[in-house]
């Protein structure tokens, strides 16, 4: 696989400071493979630099809100109330600038049976969301790429989407470019909470049609690539 002419990387200019492109990766719906799973399984990218202005006014928010009565460890979209899903939407929305964000949509029952296995499936969603997400970013500006995404449990599946990752980063990125794969616990990191804000919004958009959560986002949506959109075989 050959890395676009445009994306080749050049070190920083001597006395400047490295720049770090971060991702932070979440998804959104099961991975039931029946008329009683979910519809669509979504992965979204939330791509941005330094300074994260946002983490710090969502501090400020979750203690305004435990100060007013509200028993909040951290913001988890599915979860939260919507009075505190509007004012997290909100300040998400004044941040936006340079903030780039990407989907992979898939409606699940045109997924192929060979494909459903999470040693499959993982490698294969990922690294079509990747390939597309890579091809637009401005590589050529920056030193390293790191990649988070929320904690998961060792097993089949954490090796799945680790593999999936690092061959497609090894894969195309430019020749010597550093990048780094970190599974965090969201509670913890701020900037995957706002991801999953992000991708609970496109879910919501895919899945019933409610766009008032997208609405907030819109402007930094790049791309929502629905993989099987031309397919019309069903497998149940």
């Amino acid at each position: 696989m050959t890395t676009p002419a445009s994306a080749v990387a050049t070190p920083p200019a001597p006395g400047l400071p490295a720049r770090f492109l971060y991702v932070f990766l979440d998804e959104g719906g099961n991975l039931d493979f029946s008329p009683s799973g979910t519809k669509y399984f979504i992965l979204s990218s939330l791509t941005k630099e330094r300074p994260f202005f946002a983490g710090k006014e969502l501090i400020e928010l979750k203690y305004d809100l435990v100060e007013q009565g509200t028993n909040l460890e951290y913001f988890h979209a599915a979860e939260d109330r919507q009075a505190v899903r509007n004012a997290v939407f909100g300040v998400i929305a004044h941040h936006l600038a340079g903030v780039q964000i990407d989907s992979l949509v898939v409606e699940k029952r045109k997924v192929p049976p060979g494909l459903r296995a999470d040693e499959a499936f993982y490698p294969t969603m990922l690294g079509v969301m990747l390939k597309s997400l890579i091809h637009h970013l401005p590589l050529s500006e920056v030193s390293e790429v790191i990649v988070f995404t929320d904690s998961i449990p060792v097993s089949r599946r954490r090796q799945a989407i680790e593999k999936a990752v690092k061959t497609v980063l090894a894969g195309m990125l430019p020749a010597g470019m550093r990048y780094r794969v970190y599974h965090h616990d969201s509670k913890s990191n701020y900037d995957l909470q706002i991801a999953d804000y992000c991708n609970w919004a496109i879910y919501r958009k895919w899945s019933s049609g409610d766009e008032r959560s997208y609405d907030f986002i819109r402007s930094a949506v790049r791309n929502e690539f629905e993989l099987y959109r031309d397919n019309t075989d069903v497998h149940y």
